[in-house]
């Protein structure tokens, strides 16, 4: 089946128009001007499937309780609007609760209704915890990692430490070994640490600048050793409350190609303000943005990932390709999927089609119009 459109975004950039030819749940074709046959025109800007590397859950529910009906609930809600590649993220909690939740979210793994799982936390540093329980957490001793990782049997894609805790740097080692991206984040890690913890195997800056040490003139921390790092990919939350516009902007200029969107998302994101949970703390959401009920600490987002390209490029003025880029491409990259992530030959049939406004009008999932 053909399909054209006023702008179908490519590996090489932005074609007007375009067009995209499918066969069962693959691309088999894509290129610019007229389409080779007659096909269907769909008016707007086709891109590739939303990859999300960072949510921890959305339409009322959330990964982090470890219920796959949860679970389902949560990839629907995020599918509905673009993200046809989809990380659930865990939060601190016991190394048992951990255990039990990602043997019960790694069937959806397995099946394909999620990319993977990553664990963020217990293995953070108290002066950057966040939202996260700092009676929970520790160092990241590689055995215990090493346990949470066999409980996962192969599911988990990334983690999140803090690599200045004792056995941080040997963690990130063991994670780098076993195929496992190491995530820098939530730390209080010096400059020379961080580059350290790059060169032991860490390859993505979680959320920068958020729930780290900041940059200062004679101490640029953990910030500049990733941004500066060709070796790194950031993630950037584009909710215009994790970053301020100016800081989006200069953080996307400054990784082009390295920096991916992400939505941190928790159970409000989809839903209705409210009370939640994330992992065992309780959330109040109101206007949006949510909060700890218990000392106000920002507790992920309510974002979805069209929410978050439309804010990069109509507020943070992040060049559309760019920030498309940053939604797909990149983060597929980030996890080692080959399949997603851009409108190419060979390529799984995830599109996303949006108005002139960037809102999502449609969306295909392996080949498939969601109704």
């Amino acid at each position: 089946m053909l399909h054209t459109a006023d702008r179908v975004v490519l590996p090489t950039g932005s074609v007007e128009p375009g067009w995209v030819e499918l066969r069962g749940e693959h691309v088999t074709g894509a290129g610019g001007g007229l389409p080779p046959a007659p096909a269907v025109h769909l008016p707007g800007t086709l891109v590739p499937g939303f990859v999300d590397q960072h949510c921890h859950g959305g339409g009322g529910a959330s990964f982090t309780t470890g219920d796959p009906d949860e679970a389902a609930r949560v990839i629907g809600t995020h599918r509905a609007r673009g993200t046809t590649s989809l990380v659930a993220s865990l939060v601190t909690d016991t190394v048992e609760r951990l255990e039990a939740h990602v043997r019960a979210l790694a069937p959806l793994v397995r099946s394909g209704g999620l990319v993977g799982l990553h664990l963020e936390g217990p293995w953070l540093s108290p002066n950057h915890c966040g939202a996260h329980d700092p009676s929970l957490l520790r160092a990241p001793d590689p055995v215990e990692v090493a346990r949470v990782l066999h409980a996962a049997d192969g599911a988990v894609r990334m983690v999140t430490l803090a690599p200045e805790l004792d056995g941080g740097l040997d963690a990130v080692r063991l994670l780098a070994a076993r195929g496992v991206v190491a995530a820098l984040g939530h730390t209080d890690a010096r400059f020379d640490v961080s580059r350290a913890a790059i060169d032991a195997g860490v390859t993505v800056g979680t959320h920068l600048f958020n729930a780290m040490r900041g940059v200062h003139h004679r101490e640029p921390g953990p910030v500049l050793a990733l941004a500066g790092d060709e070796r790194v990919v950031v993630e950037l939350i584009a909710d215009g409350i994790h970053l301020h516009p100016e800081v989006l902007r200069w953080a996307a200029a400054a990784t082009p190609g390295r920096f991916a969107l992400v939505t941190d998302a928790m159970g409000a994101a989809g839903a209705a303000d409210g009370d939640y949970v994330l992992g065992p703390a309780a959330v109040q959401v109101r206007e949006g943005v949510a909060r700890l009920t218990e000392g106000g600490a920002i507790a992920g987002s309510t974002l979805t990932m069209d929410r978050a390209l439309r804010y990069a490029v109509t507020e943070a003025g992040v060049p559309f390709d760019l920030a498309v880029e940053a939604a797909t491409a990149t983060p597929a990259r980030v996890l080692g999927l080959t399949d997603v992530g851009s409108i190419a030959m060979g390529k799984r049939a995830d599109l996303v089609q949006l108005d002139e406004d960037l809102e999502v009008v449609a969306v295909m999932h392996r080949g498939a119009w969601l109704s």
